[in-house]
């Protein structure tokens, strides 16, 4: 037997509160009901439409946004007006009942009316046929049901812990190959305190490295990002030169992912110097906010213009390949967010990266692991793509 809820009038404040439980549509679960936060009163039950369904009963949403959802009390509580309520059975059990109505969601969703409110009467759900198999059977089927079920369940969490294994695995790719242990040295490789030279000659230069406490890579140097790169900050554009055409304007809210998304973008038609110029292949970070420290590689072949507190993270010369620059920084992330200051307002100045320690490996090194970590990514990626098919 089906019965429809209830909602006590909520200007009578003399029928919330109370110690029967009244379910709303929004607390099914598509499972088990073992929590529903609010009360009413025994006045509201007698004085209203709402009736206080037995524990087992079957909970279904017959209209809104959660239309065809469902739920199973554990306890007696009764539902607002959008639930119905099975609460006596004949010839079937309550999961198979369960499982049948979650198995006809969509019919169901399909056959509600109402436009920007869907809804379905408890008529159409009363006078659906079901297939009724003997209880013997039933059981069985309940018990195949949740087998299965649970073994979806085991795939999922897999799943979840492949991932994840993958992300700390990616993680652990960047941290070797930043210290000079994802390939090989070469000997014959022009050492990276030659680099540092193209940058100043008259610089006495050397790969002294002895006195780190860790081994720094035959042929590698450690020097502050700042020597190789220039952090270039951006312009403080108005919102009255935001446009509906023209340059587009990376902001914060456009770095996502590790690159540069211009989708829902604001532009601009004034002109501006270039060092406020972005151009394929730039790597920008988050300045401030939430997501101090978030990186994007801007992958467009047109230019866009930078806005203030997104940097600018540009090479010196020929000293540094842009991808090793760009995997190197992906491995900081973490370090920025941690320099970052400010409160409840995370923010990060420039000087602050630039003074960021940099293990430099020679030019040619550079080229041999940007190459081996796209190998590997490339063999993960392919893993994550199989995941989330």
């Amino acid at each position: 037997m089906w019965q429809s809820g209830g909602t006590p009038s909520r200007s009578n404040k003399s029928y919330y509160g109370g110690n029967i439980p009244w379910l709303k549509t929004g607390d099914l679960n598509d499972g088990l009901i073992t929590n529903i936060p609010e009360g009413i009163t025994e006045e509201a039950v007698t004085n209203s439409s709402a009736k206080i369904n037995p524990t087992g009963s079957v909970l279904m949403a017959m209209y809104g946004a959660t239309i065809g959802k469902l739920g199973i009390l554990t306890f007696p509580a009764t539902t607002n007006q959008a639930c119905c309520a099975c609460i006596e059975y004949y010839a079937i059990t309550q999961y198979y009942l369960f499982y049948f109505l979650l198995s006809h969601r969509d019919i169901f969703i399909a056959k509600g009316g109402g436009g920007a409110q869907p809804n379905i009467s408890k008529e159409i759900i009363v006078n659906t046929a079901i297939p009724l198999p003997p209880l013997p059977e039933q059981e069985r089927i309940i018990i195949e049901i949740e087998r299965w079920f649970a073994f979806i369940d085991e795939i999922e969490q897999n799943k979840t812990d492949l991932q994840f294994i993958i992300k700390k695995t990616k993680s652990k790719i960047l941290d070797l190959a930043i210290h000079g242990k994802l390939v090989p040295q070469d000997p014959n490789d022009e050492p990276a305190s030659e680099l540092l030279k193209r940058i100043n000659p008259s610089a006495k230069i050397t790969c002294d490295n002895a006195h780190y406490t860790f081994k720094v890579p035959t042929g590698w140097i450690m020097c502050k990002l700042g020597e190789i790169c220039a952090l270039e900050n951006g312009y403080a554009f108005s919102s009255d030169d935001y446009k509906q055409q023209g340059i587009p304007l990376v902001r914060i809210s456009n770095i996502s992912d590790n690159t540069i998304n211009l989708n829902g973008c604001v532009f601009v038609k004034k002109e501006v110097d270039d060092r406020f110029i972005v151009k394929n292949g730039d790597l920008l970070i988050a300045l401030s906010g939430a997501t101090t420290g978030k990186m994007g590689v801007y992958e467009n072949e047109n230019i866009a213009y930078l806005n203030q507190r997104v940097g600018n993270l540009k090479i010196k010369k020929n000293v540094l390949l842009p991808e090793y620059r760009n995997y190197y920084m992906f491995s900081q992330i973490e370090k920025i967010l941690k320099l970052a200051y400010g409160g409840a307002q995370p923010n990060i100045s420039s000087k602050i990266i630039c003074e960021l320690q940099f293990l430099l490996p020679p030019l040619m090194e550079q080229k041999r692991i940007v190459q081996k970590i796209e190998e590997l990514y490339s063999y993960f990626d392919n893993i994550q793509k199989a995941l989330e098919a």
